[in-house]
């Protein structure tokens, strides 16, 4: 699915003459093909849609460092770039849950594996990036999850 939209994206882009979006959709292409490459390595025919999102969410992180970085370095119309190029790799993600949602997703999932120890958490977490890829900072949302397994 991912990679269909991606592709729409390239055609339209090309035909609406949307330099940023088509250079960004690209990009976000190649990675997918890399991530093909290496899922063929390891004997699956392609890559898994969590990968996927997965693979977005840290290009998306890339260019919010990249943004910051630009913006300290007094370069607005650099960091205007990086700004864009996030709303476009967002445009392909799901929406993002919010901190009540990935609250109740580990509520959840705790419960569902029955984890009550620190032990748990790499568990819990690939729980979470199996069934929520995509739709929250599992960077953030580890935090949480120590919280929760910490009470």
């Amino acid at each position: 699915m991912l990679r269909d939209d991606v592709q729409n994206a390239i055609k339209e882009a090309m035909k609406n003459h949307e330099p940023e979006k088509l250079s960004t959709a690209r990009m976000i292409l190649a990675g997918i093909k890399e991530k093909d490459v290496d899922a063929r390595g390891k004997g699956k025919e392609c890559a898994a849609e969590a990968d996927l999102m997965s693979m977005m969410q840290t290009m998306m992180k890339q260019r919010q460092e990249s943004a910051k970085m630009y913006r300290d370095g007094n370069r607005p119309e650099l960091a205007a770039k990086e700004e864009k190029e996030i709303e476009i790799i967002q445009s392909f993600l799901p929406k993002q849950m919010n901190d009540a949602e990935v609250e109740a997703a580990i509520a959840a999932i705790i419960a569902e594996v029955g984890a009550s120890s620190m032990k748990d958490m790499g568990n819990v977490m690939g729980k979470l990036r199996e069934k929520y890829a995509g739709q929250m900072d599992f960077g953030a949302a580890s935090g949480k999850i120590k919280e929760a397994l910490n009470k």
